[in-house]
């Protein structure tokens, strides 16, 4: 029975995705490269808006479980997909995101912890949303590291601890690979948007924070580790630099590959998704049971990218120091 759903859940995503490219160029709806951008060429912009449809179409279908969820995926891809065709105020994006974050909350049962671990999840949660927004600069990356999450994230739900309902699970996925199918490519047909690598982070979150409250483990925050240290890393570098971290760059260590290094985006993007699946086998082989266990994992893999970084990339650049 499985296998006649996938198919025909395949083919209904296809079609909503060729769908919003005809809508697309009718009405504008492009990115237009400029001196930050690591493409060249005019291309469709907001085909992540499939990741929100196809929860919300396979929810229509299979019964409304996660109405909250629904509802903030709901308001935080609408604002994101405004602020793709015309750059809204900051205040008012960030009012969307607390609104769709607080629904989360109450759809996962974290109100019910203590105010402090509440505080450091709207940290975490909001963090991570803008981290995997930022790195969706290049064609393949949000798509292929996204893809490695949920992908992991179903083999734990199917085969370690069951924390959520698979086939909701399973309809990310397929968007995922739909979307792969248009962006995971050297002449990519479109990108994601603001709307789906925004709306991909608040699904992918979802599922992580129901399976951290599950198993009561911390520890599977690995499985997004390489974006957080990306993202991390590079604020840490630019703070020393004495940048305004706060204006648009092109710092981060996968645009330094693709821009300065010239490596094709598909060979960047698989690079990321193949290192973080990589720890995520671990993880799922040596899962850490204690905080401390956490800690020094995550201290080591730090160590290595933050010497990957300096090797490759250099004192002069990292530091702006002379070698």
């Amino acid at each position: 029975m499985l296998l006649p759903i996938v198919i025909i859940s395949t083919i209904i995503l296809f079609s909503a995705e060729l769908l919003y490219f005809k809508i697309a160029n009718h009405y504008n709806i492009i990115d237009k490269p400029n001196h930050r951008s690591s493409h060249t060429k005019v291309t469709i912009r907001g085909g992540g808006v499939i990741f929100a449809f196809a929860l919300l179409v396979y929810s229509l279908y299979a019964g409304l479980t996660y109405p909250y969820f629904l509802l903030g995926l709901l308001l935080i891809s609408f604002i994101s997909f405004m602020d793709d065709i015309q750059e809204l105020s900051s205040k008012v994006r960030i009012l969307f995101h607390l609104a769709a974050v607080a629904l989360l909350f109450y759809q996962t049962g974290l109100f019910m912890l203590p105010v402090y671990w509440i505080a450091l999840s709207f940290i975490f949660v909001i963090g991570t949303i803008n981290a995997i927004n930022f790195m969706d600069g290049i064609n393949g990356i949000t798509g292929g590291y996204g893809l490695v999450a949920l992908a992991t994230l179903y083999y734990i739900n199917a085969s370690v601890a069951k924390f959520t309902d698979p086939g909701f699970l399973l309809t990310a996925i397929l968007a995922v690979l739909v979307f792969n199918f248009f962006n995971f490519r050297t002449k990519a047909k479109c990108f994601a948007g603001d709307v789906g690598s925004v709306s991909l982070a608040f699904i992918i979150l979802f599922f992580l924070l129901q399976l951290i409250i599950k198993t009561e483990n911390l520890s599977y925050i690995v499985l997004l580790l390489l974006y957080g240290l990306d993202a991390v890393t590079t604020i840490a570098f630019r703070l020393i630099r004495k940048e305004n971290i706060f204006e648009a760059h092109r710092s981060h260590f996968y645009q330094f590959l693709v821009n300065e290094r010239k490596i094709p985006h598909v060979w960047v993007a698989s690079f990321y998704a193949l290192v973080q699946l990589v720890m995520n086998i671990l993880l799922i082989i040596c899962l850490p049971k204690s905080n401390y266990g956490l800690f020094l994992s995550l201290l080591i893999i730090s160590m290595i990218f933050i010497s990957v970084r300096l090797i490759i990339e250099g004192p002069r650049r990292l530091f702006n120091v002379t070698e």
